[in-house]
């Protein structure tokens, strides 16, 4: 199975650098089968069912794009310079593993300063991340992040324009409760709580998990053979309500769909002996064309790279050649792309609704 085979012509025109206002007014692409329908998100109201029920990612983004500086001692006196620290993931002992510009200038030991009340210790220097100590925990660590922080825009978009105070807001979910990603599961940015509660009282339920997603999710696929790829890992959560939640759906008849891939890689990697099971821990399951789904019915999500692993994901699900024309209807439609972009709901079978 070849790379080039998820690749698709994107005009850059349609890569989306803000959300639509209000959320729900994106555009929807409706793919029933081999059916297409355009909508708009504020129509999923009536595309649901009774006895749906939606999985929902509840990561919290941290504001994880820092600026600070670092003070060397030189024979001209101190020597203060620019430091740009991206933060990926936490690590054992209470530090971070991230990215910094310029990180072979940065020693082990030094201090860089992001606000008066934020610091870290880089305390190793590993290959192309560094490990960092921050000099405040707990509470006091997330209040002055969210001071000094700004929000890690995908690449993407930061290569159109630089993070501001909108995106504080704009690139979290309304459901988003615990801290930890570096990236927000962005097909969920899309849900308004009137939205949600709409959908609610058409009887459909939710369910919550938590994946962190991390930077990795960015990363190229650089192999031509898209089967020997390997996944960055992810920590995440199913519950034991949650996994009884999803079980209970599926032994009534109703559909399991996750709302963004992450959701639903997450609950995939929870079925991985064909049983919904509590779970926690890392995961890097990788998901192309040949996968068996085991709990997902449908997915929720918005429009992704060429050559990723999503592309690959959505191939499975709705078969390479489903996806393709679903992709050119897109980009003839001019539906917007990417994280701040328009959003699809994927059926793979095509079912009437009610």
């Amino acid at each position: 199975m070849k790379l080039e085979e998820f690749d698709f012509d994107l005009p850059e025109g349609l890569i989306a650098t803000r959300p639509a206002r209000p959320r729900t007014a994106a555009k929807l692409l409706l793919a029933e089968g081999d059916r297409i329908t355009d909508l708009h998100v504020a129509d999923l109201v009536d595309l649901f069912r009774p006895g749906d029920r939606l999985v929902l990612n509840n990561t919290k983004v941290i504001p994880a794009r820092l600026t600070g500086s670092r003070t060397r001692d030189t024979g001209q006196g101190p020597v203060r310079a620019k430091v740009e620290v991206t933060l990926l993931e936490p690590a054992p002992g209470g530090e971070w593993t991230a990215l910094a510009k310029p990180l072979r200038k940065l020693r082990a030991g030094e201090v860089i300063r992001f606000s008066e009340a934020l610091s870290a210790e880089v305390r190793a220097i590993e290959e192309a991340q560094m490990r960092i100590a921050f000099n405040l925990t707990g509470p006091d660590f997330d209040a002055a992040l969210a001071e000094a922080g700004a929000m890690p825009l995908p690449p993407y978009i930061a290569a159109l324009r630089a993070p501001d105070e909108a995106d504080k807001t704009d690139y979290q979910t309304v459901f988003a409760r615990h801290s930890g990603a570096v990236a927000a599961p962005t097909a969920s940015l899309h849900f308004t709580r009137a939205l949600l509660e709409a959908i609610h009282a058409k009887g459909v339920e939710f369910t919550e998990v938590t994946l962190h997603v991390g930077a990795g999710t960015f990363l190229p696929v650089k192999v031509e053979d898209v089967e020997t790829h390997r996944m960055h890992a992810e920590w995440g959560e199913v519950t034991e309500q949650a996994a009884a939640e999803i079980n209970a759906t599926r032994a009534a008849g109703g559909r399991i769909i996750p709302v963004g891939t992450t959701a639903l890689r997450l609950i995939e990697s929870a079925a991985a002996d064909g049983t919904l099971r509590p779970f926690r821990g890392t995961t890097d399951i990788f998901i192309y064309p040949g996968y068996r789904f085991r709990v997902t019915d449908a997915l929720m999500t918005n429009f992704h790279l060429p050559k990723s692993t999503l592309m690959m994901l959505v191939s499975a699900l709705m078969g390479r050649d489903r996806i393709r024309r679903i992709y050119d209807h897109a980009v003839q439609g001019g539906y917007r792309f990417f994280s701040y972009g328009d959003a699809s709901l994927l059926i793979p079978e095509c079912r009437e609704t009610a």
